[in-house]
């Protein structure tokens, strides 16, 4: 209990860094009347799409909590409740936040380059240790709770609570991160098709009925979206790891064994306060600022995590048992695989920039490529958006090995806990993509000297990188989570069903056909989410182009563009667009157990649910690193041709980077990002289908 009191305060702790913070922020020059202006027309739009989006979600969640409560509980359906508000809530905070400080970044960046990466970088920070805080505080507070009222920690109480409270951040996430990244990608091709296809505007030209639009969906998709989304990657890591426990271990140690994800992710917590303070330029790029912080975090987390495990383990060389973890493991071994852990963490990130970063091999082949025309500059993107899947792949199969050996399935849910104990510091460096973003587009429409532009834009190309960052490790801890949640459901299928013979091999048919099923989930989802981009897009673009004739004063600027028609265009077109997707990994497992139940029996129909799983663990790793590396690499090929290369702004080599990154938005920031929590609530939907199966 006091491993789990600790995580409390450390939890706390993150949440008042966020506040003050926050008042740090809103306290700094919202500069001159047009650019408050401007920001205020961001900050409307995007309020007006998140309460009209979560108003919509609320109704699908209000359904799905009363067939919980019915089926599982009220103890689960308070906590899916729970994880719901808290998800939702992150999102909104961090949105709110984002689009106030975007105008005082181009404030700021007015004084100096650091000034503006300050401001940015504060911004994203508050959104971090909030997303990190309310995370911990969501299941720390809950399981204390349960524990208080007299449940023991390894009952099936608290683990339904546990996968209930996962699942409720879960399918929050699902539909803040496909909607708002069908808004951010459609507002923005939409405008980039008319604006600069058609009319030569550059990036941010007021004229562009669509520009505030453009400008809304990045705080929407990249910092509301990615919120929820790692807020719920955060919750159903550590829940799927406390689970696991209270199935594998059994015993006193089980219950010390589940204090400990939350007390390793609350010192990190700490630690990652601590970095925020070591970003600055000191010379150095913007990007070695932004590591500045990343690195000293990782380096104190190491002692930090040792003291977390030696807390609750003092004999780090004791045996901890159980039926479920063959012949045990000990506290150091515990420890070694979070290092792991960690280790991972910093290779995926650095893979991540190897592929999207400006300086290096793939996005310089791209910009070239682009030089030769449309079809090698799209040629070349998918290419390196293939290629892009095996570093990290091969980096994750290391540390499955490694961990396994050391402490088997427990050891990679704690290799995947401490990936998540960064959550804090990786959400601050994705949140400050899209503030900075905002502000170059605050600087261009205010018509700000040319010297801030520079500075919003080399601000602007980093934050590319990090948002791309942030989505790989998002991505490769999901993985590892997604492995946790598949064992924990072969658990629950021996603890419910032990009596059904269920064959796992290749040579069960029903076993190739779940496989098959799970692999094509991804596809047909990303498939799904990028159609409503287009669909969206297209409506964009006819709107900004019936606006131009309506009022062609819009082009000599006698006339302003009605952005909120505009806005409000997108908003209704994102919100409808986002259900039917979202939907998908929810009904899916669902529909294949009783399908194959029904035609081959209650046994076969577990296999393929259990095979179901794998096979959308697997191939949806492939499609979301493919497509957030090889969007975030097209995106980046066309900053370097804006910055000189081939031509530059306006050459043949940068309208062929426009198609690219044309393509690869709606790859790296709507389908891709998307498919995270969509592998995590197909498994969360079937162990809680097991437990309603079971009787709860």
């Amino acid at each position: 209990m006091d491993s789990v009191v600790l995580a409390i305060i450390c939890g706390l702790a993150a949440v008042v860094y966020g506040l003050l913070t926050s008042r740090q922020v809103l306290g700094a020059s919202a500069g001159n009347e047009r650019m408050q202006e401007i920001a205020k027309a961001i900050q409307i739009g995007a309020g007006a799409y998140l309460t009209k989006q979560y108003t919509a979600i609320a109704v699908v969640g209000v359904i799905v909590a009363g067939l919980v409560a019915m089926f599982l509980g009220i103890i689960p359906a308070i906590a899916f409740v729970l994880g719901a508000v808290l998800s939702g809530a992150t999102g909104f905070i961090g949105m709110n936040i984002s689009v106030r400080a975007n105008v005082r970044t181009a404030e700021a960046a007015r004084q100096s380059l650091q000034a503006g990466l300050t401001m940015a970088f504060r911004s994203g920070a508050v959104t971090g240790m909030l997303v990190a805080g309310l995370a911990l505080l969501a299941i720390a507070g809950y399981f204390y709770a349960l524990i208080s009222s007299g449940l023991e920690p390894t009952s099936r109480a608290v683990v339904n609570a546990l996968v209930a409270l996962s699942f409720g951040a879960s399918l929050i996430s699902i539909f803040a991160r496909l909607g708002g990244g069908i808004f951010t990608k459609a507002a923005d091709v939409g405008a980039d098709m008319v604006g600069k296809n058609e009319l030569g505007f550059d990036e941010d030209d007021d004229r562009n009925p669509g520009v505030i639009a453009d400008n809304v969906g990045d705080n929407v998709g990249d910092c509301a979206g990615m919120a929820a989304d790692l807020f719920e990657t955060y919750v159903v890591t550590i829940g799927a790891t406390m689970v696991l426990c209270a199935l594998l271990v059994g015993g006193p140690d089980a219950a010390k064994l589940m204090g400990l994800p939350l007390l390793a992710c609350g010192v990190c917590i700490i630690t990652s306060i601590i970095g925020t303070f070591f970003v600055r330029l000191g010379g150095g790029s913007i990007m070695g600022a932004l590591y500045k912080g990343l690195i000293v975090t990782g380096v104190l987390s190491v002692p930090a995590l040792w003291f977390a495990t030696q807390a609750v383990f003092p004999d780090m060389n004791a045996v901890i048992g159980g039926e479920g973890v063959g012949d045990g493991f000990t506290g150091q071994s515990l420890f070694l695989c979070m290092l792991i852990g960690l280790v991972v963490t910093a290779l995926i990130v650095w893979i991540t920039e190897y592929y999207t970063g400006t300086e290096y091999r793939p996005v310089k082949s791209i910009a070239k490529a682009s030089d030769s025309g449309h079809g090698t500059n799209v040629i070349q993107g998918l290419a390196v958006s293939m290629e892009s899947t095996a570093l990290p792949t091969l980096v994750i199969i290391a540390g499955i090995i490694a961990t396994y050996k050391l402490g088997g399935l427990i050891g990679i849910a704690f290799a995947a806990t401490s990936m998540l104990a960064l959550a804090g510091m990786i959400v601050a460096l994705d949140a400050y993509g899209p503030v900075t973003d905002n502000a170059g587009g605050i600087a261009e429409m205010a018509g700000l000297e040319g010297e801030v532009r520079n500075r919003t834009d080399a601000l602007d190309a980093v934050g590319n990188t990090t948002k791309a960052v942030t989505k790989g490790y998002a991505i490769g801890s999901a993985g590892l989570a997604a492995l946790v949640l598949f064992a924990t459901y072969t658990n629950d299928l021996k603890e419910f069903f032990g009596t059904v013979a269920v064959d796992f091999s290749l040579a069960n048919p029903y076993v190739v056909v779940g496989l098959l099923l799970g692999a094509l989930l991804p596809y047909l989802f990303g498939g799904m989410a990028m159609t409503a981009v287009g669909r969206t897009a297209q409506a964009v673009a006819q709107d900004i182009r019936a606006q131009f004739r309506e009022n062609p004063g819009i082009a000599t600027r006698a006339v302003k563009p009605d952005y909120a028609r505009t806005v409000g265009l997108v908003t209704a077109g994102a919100i409808k667009e986002m259900v039917v997707p979202s939907l998908l990994p929810v009904l899916a497992p669902v529909v294949v157990y009783f399908a194959i139940t029904a035609v081959a029996g209650q046994g076969n129909g577990f296999a393929a649910l259990g095979a179901l799983l794998m096979g959308v663990i697997i191939s949806g790793l492939f499609v979301a690193i493919s497509m957030t590396s090889g969007g975030g690499a097209w995106d980046n090929a066309k900053k370097v041709i804006e910055q000189g290369a081939y031509g530059g702004k306006g050459s043949p080599a940068h309208q062929a980077a426009v198609t690219g990154d044309t393509v690869g938005d709606p790859y790296k920031d709507t389908a891709g990002p998307a498919v995270n929590p969509m592998i995590k609530i197909t498994n969360i939907v079937a162990l809680l289908l097991l437990a309603a199966l079971a009787g709860g």
